[in-house]
């Protein structure tokens, strides 16, 4: 096969349904249930922070998640909305529109489809760390911070996109601060904290241990979400709370299908929205290769098809806005809690997609009098858990590129945005690799007992980085005996490109100049066919 051929489309559905039985179906259906539950105020909290509809997010994570599941490359990812997309999608409908936004959605999902039916799946694992690391943590930060709002509540109509606009507009709007919001908000945060704690180790007397394990078992298994979801929306409804909810911001959620709508495409409409294209097709397939790497790891699977995925992720992206849906990516947390639950196939996910679509069909009323403080508090925990803040301890610990990728990054994420963030950061990494790559290739002068000879050893890659470690060469010969003969060994000489052979050839022409001769010797063979290719061996020879 050659080296270039697309790659195969084949769903890990399908070698997942080999040897299928009820005993794996009972898990898949039960780890698919419990995602469903934790999906709902997930996905009607991110479209709501990202400025969309609660509908929005729901759909996308029923239709998204539903065609991940049936086309992936993984065993149990659960897609959706995620967290990591909501300051781009808010970003986008601020600057372009709700239409554009489905328009960018659709063009990331065909770029994503490319990107794995072309190969490119391995290539996303060549970001470096410290970039997801500073642009993960810039996130978090601006989720948070988008999030006061409705935590505070402050009666502010519309919060802008930027960092230091939303830290003006919140410090202008002080003075609405709503009591009642912001014990709710905090309630939520403490809570989600304290659920999984409250039952991972029972403290009542020995005697009663099997009642308190049952207990556990169940509680344990009741996602926190939720849980904050209906205790403090039945608290303020029942206490009367002076607080917003869905229903009094957005109206009635629809209980039908949702209607498919045609964007208004054209090329001209593509061509300014390059940036939030690429920023999108990206940041979603570096969400969902590391979600999907990482539920490998966590439950002992077979290595996703990194390919495979991406190409399903392009389909579900390509698909959702066509239902006023929003982005879609790989989601950590879902799908964390779907190995933990016990999935082991794809099926799983398509179960939490379905009973999605049943509760939103069925109890779409009942979301109305969720209040935005509740859901300002999941979000709040969410940015809390999503950020990795150790490593802002640890970076002393780190060598100074990381560093400076890390928080350059992380700057440029907050203060401008991530497209910002994204370019800023791979090229710095580029110039960082660079300079580090040429720096380790040297020109070391060899004493030589042969009157008039000037003998060097070319050690490490020359290329376009390191050439300017060339000109020690040169002036050595422009300096040395007249009529020399200059001998390269090139036996510990790893990698030549083209701008090398023109260093060469500047080195040669030097020599020539003089009366002398070059000679290049012990060469590998992968530096004898470039030489070779570029003419430059023949040029040598004459």
């Amino acid at each position: 096969m050659s080296r270039f051929a697309p790659a195969p489309f084949r769903p890990r559905l399908i070698d997942s349904l080999r040897g299928y039985s009820a005993r794996t179906f009972q898990g898949d259906f039960g780890a698919g249930l419990t995602v469903a539950i934790v999906a709902l105020p997930l996905a009607m909290a991110f479209a709501i922070a990202s400025g969309l509809k609660p509908e929005a997010g729901l759909w996308t994570a029923i239709i998204g998640g539903l065609l991940v599941s049936l086309l992936g490359g993984s065993h149990v990812q659960i897609a959706g909305p995620a967290g990591a997309f909501i300051v781009i999608v808010y970003g986008i409908v601020e600057r372009h529109g709700l239409a554009n936004l489905l328009i960018a959605t659709a063009c990331a999902g065909v770029l994503l489809f490319l990107m794995g039916l072309l190969r490119l799946g391995r290539l996303v694992r060549h970001v470096p760390v410290s970039i997801v690391v500073g642009f993960t943590n810039g996130i978090a930060v601006l989720i948070a911070l988008s999030q006061v709002k409705d935590w505070l509540g402050l009666s502010v109509a519309k919060m802008p996109a930027d960092f230091f606009h939303q830290v003006q507009v919140i410090g202008q709007h002080l003075h609405t601060f709503n009591p009642a919001a912001f014990a709710l908000g905090s309630v939520c945060v403490a809570g989600l904290w304290l659920w999984p704690r409250l039952w991972a180790r029972p403290s009542l007397p020995a005697t009663d241990l099997p009642l308190v394990h049952r207990v556990a078992v169940v509680g344990g298994r009741v996602p926190a979400p939720i849980v904050a979801l209906v205790t403090l929306t039945v608290a303020a409804w029942a206490l009367h709370l002076p607080v917003e909810t869905i229903g009094s911001r957005f109206g009635a959620i629809p209980q039908g299908l949702p209607a498919l709508t045609w964007p208004d495409f054209s090329w001209e409409t593509v061509k300014q929205l390059v940036n939030p294209i690429l920023t999108l097709a990206l940041l979603g397939a570096i969400e969902s290769l590391l979600c999907a790497r990482i539920a490998d790891q966590i439950g002992g699977f077979k290595r996703h098809d990194a390919n495979q995925e991406l190409m399903a992720q392009g389909v579900a992206n390509l698909v959702t806005p066509f239902f006023g849906g929003m982005p879609v990516t790989g989601t950590i947390a879902r799908t964390a809690t779907n190995v933990r639950a016990g999935a082991t196939t794809p099926v799983a996910g398509i179960v939490h997609a379905l009973v999605l679509a049943a509760l939103v069909l069925l109890a779409a009323p009942l979301a109305l009098h969720v209040p935005m403080p509740v859901l300002a508090g999941i979000l709040i925990f969410i940015a809390w858990n999503m950020g990795e803040w150790r490593a802002f301890a640890h970076l002393r610990q780190q060598s100074g590129p990381y560093r400076l990728l890390m928080l350059l990054t992380f700057f440029l994420t907050v203060v401008f945005d991530l497209t910002v963030a994204l370019e800023v950061g791979l090229v710095t990494a580029c110039v960082l690799f660079i300079r580090s790559m040429g720096a380790q290739f040297r020109v070391e002068p060899v004493p030589s007992q042969v009157a008039g000879e000037l003998r060097f050893r070319l050690i490490g890659s020359l290329f376009f980085g390191a050439v300017v470690h060339l000109d020690a060469a040169v002036q050595a010969v422009e300096d040395g005996p007249e009529t020399p003969q200059v001998v390269l060994d090139a036996l510990q000489l790893v990698y030549l490109d083209a701008t090398g052979v023109d260093a060469l050839r500047q080195l040669h022409q030097a020599v020539k100049a003089r009366g002398g001769t070059l000679l290049m010797e012990h060469l590998q063979p992968h530096v004898q066919d470039t030489l070779v290719r570029t003419g430059f061996g023949s040029e040598l020879v004459a």
